[in-house]
């Protein structure tokens, strides 16, 4: 293939869709659904799209891509066309993202008559079989459903002139490079080959430069902020020991008080877990991972949409290719291993002109993973302490006086004159506001939450080589942090909490570990019992361990301390 030329920016030059040169049915389309003028890359992938150019697009999920392929795809396509095969084929990451773009396709190629059909996974591949053998114009597809349909003889894409790779980064974390493969190999030797991706690793280069023939490529960056105006995402950091971070996060919520946020966690157990947690402190949390059915993350999917729902706990996998309208805050409840995730992640707000909150839960000792995502992100994340019950307090107070404040502008509060008047006979008038005050307050935001959260910092590097052991390579060691310790005589701990508090080994060493100099190889044998668990750490850390873990909390609750007596 030839090296990629064209290589576009965005220019800032106004522009209509008028002027991209759209056809009629599309500008009655688009100004039917409000859309006033285009976004940067709408303006750029437009027109050499519609003039069958290959393209290669860079671009943050929530800069308007999906249009930005979708309507050159439709002012290509015949109207009212009678056809069977497909002609495009749009493939996706996921179910939701392919329900996503067929319905965009769908309202904007109406006055077409455009047929488009999402195909996917986990729905009965008899109604796809029948559609397809009806006729269709579009296929949006899952990379594995496409190629299941292809192998029946089903999916026939002889005629297709456009093949669409939205989400290809996604779709190669995924594991569907070899089916994308297999795929592109059935499609005409002839056709134009666009590909959308927010990031750009090393083998999605390679599969573009095997499929894309002399492609513009394009590279459209988020909106910059104006000088002195904050950036749409408000990007920060609380640093939290590992054990608290179920309190803190039911803390850092309560204070920002999101309309709709997702919070990743890294595996199943900890979305569960975490859901409980939340639901207990009050949230209408729900879970999404992996483990559940097509059915379940449906029901899931509309609670949070109709506003049943107002959080969604998720591993990365489960949430890829889902576009929630009123989400605000985005929250990692660990710091991603991968920068690339974290640019996912924050994609999903600040979306069209909204502003949006990005949080990151990190612990004391990841002080350079999240130097590596500022890079990678391109952006700064501003480490924050976390809100004390004095913080929560107030914020609650002020959620109160808004509440008030609204229901003194806008309601009919005629009918509760006759209480207040009875009541100003027997006490003074700022007295029943108190007292009125209080009950609002505490009906809106229940139990006061008095229990402090350690405030930590991050450990900085001394200056040597990181020793994965706990060290520096140079013999020194990290600044704050205590001198491992050699082998020698074992103190046991008894620590108040067991298997009745869901307590398990890797909780205790992640606590001992995060809040002391200690490492994991300084803790010796664990005992988990129903109510209590018991600690081996070398004697000379053991005031050091009783007095850290006094400070914090392990699994979200304290625990009583102390050396064994047994």
């Amino acid at each position: 293939m030839e090296a990629m030329t064209d290589e576009r920016a965005t220019t800032g030059e106004h522009a209509t869709f008028e002027t991209l040169g759209l056809r009629p049915e599309l500008l009655k389309a688009l100004s039917a659904l409000g859309y006033e003028e285009p976004t940067p890359i709408q303006q750029e992938a437009i027109p050499p799209l519609s003039e069958g150019r290959d393209l290669l697009g860079q671009a943050a999920t929530g800069t308007g891509k999906t249009a930005a392929f979708s309507l050159p795809v439709l002012q290509r396509l015949e109207a009212h066309r009678r056809g069977k095969p497909p002609v495009a084929l749009v493939l996706v990451p996921t179910r939701e993202l392919a329900v996503q773009v067929s319905e965009a396709l769908h309202r904007y190629g109406r006055d077409l008559g455009a047929r488009v059909l999402p195909v996917y996974g986990g729905a009965p591949i008899v109604r796809q079989l029948r559609s397809l053998e009806s006729g269709v114009d579009v296929v949006v597809a899952t990379p594995g459903r496409a190629l299941d349909l292809v192998n029946r003889g089903a999916l026939d894409l002889g005629d297709i002139a456009t093949v669409v790779l939205d989400e290809a980064d996604e779709m190669l974390d995924m594991g569907f490079a070899e089916d994308l493969e297999a795929i592109l190999d059935e499609t005409p030797e002839q056709h134009q080959t666009v590909l959308f991706s927010a990031t750009m690793p090393r083998r999605l280069d390679a599969l573009a430069r095997r499929h894309l023939s002399d492609p513009v490529r394009i590279t459209i960056a988020r909106e910059k902020a104006s000088a002195g105006e904050p950036p749409r995402v408000r990007q920060t950091a609380y640093v939290v020991p590992r054990g608290a971070k179920p309190a803190a996060l039911g803390r850092i919520l309560d204070v920002e008080a999101p309309t709709a946020a997702i919070v990743f966690c890294r595996t199943r157990e900890e979305v569960d877990t975490l859901t409980d947690t939340l639901n207990g402190r009050g949230y209408r949390a729900e879970p999404l991972h992996g483990g559940m059915s097509q059915e379940q993350r449906d029901k899931v999917m509309g609670r949070l949409r109709s506003g049943t729902a107002d959080l969604l706990v998720a591993t990365d996998v489960a949430a890829r290719g889902l576009d929630i309208e009123q989400l605000t805050h985005v929250v990692n409840y660990d710091v991603p291993s991968a920068p690339e995730s974290y640019v996912h992640r924050i994609g999903r707000v600040g979306r069209a002109g909204r502003e949006g909150v990005a949080i990151t839960l990190a612990e004391p000792r990841e002080h350079r993973m999240l130097k590596t995502i500022e890079k990678v992100a391109g952006s700064p994340i501003a480490v924050e302490k976390v809100p004390t019950v004095a913080d929560l307090r107030a914020r609650r107070l002020d959620l109160t006086r808004g509440a008030l404040r609204e229901s003194l502008l806008t309601d009919d509060l005629d009918r509760f004159r006759v209480v207040v008047e009875s009541l100003a006979d027997e006490f003074d008038l700022m007295e029943v506001a108190l007292a009125a005050v209080k009950l609002a307050h505490e009906a809106g935001n229940g139990v006061d939450d008095d229990e402090e959260i350690p405030q930590v910092t991050f450990r900085q590097d001394s200056g040597g080589r990181p020793d994965t052991r706990g060290g520096s390579r140079d013999g020194g060691r990290d600044a704050g942090r205590a001198p491992r310790r050699s082998s020698g005589p074992a103190g046991r701990l008894f620590v108040g909490l067991g298997r009745e508090a869901g307590i398990r080994p890797g909780d205790l060493v992640g606590a001992i570990t995060g809040e002391t100099g200690l490492t994991g190889r300084d803790v010796g044998s664990i005992e988990i019992h129903q109510r209590f668990a018991l600690v081996e750490v070398p004697e000379a850390a053991v005031d050091e361990v009783i007095q850290a873990l006094k400070a914090t909390m392990i699994k979200g609750r304290k625990a009583t301390i102390r050396r064994d007596r047994s």
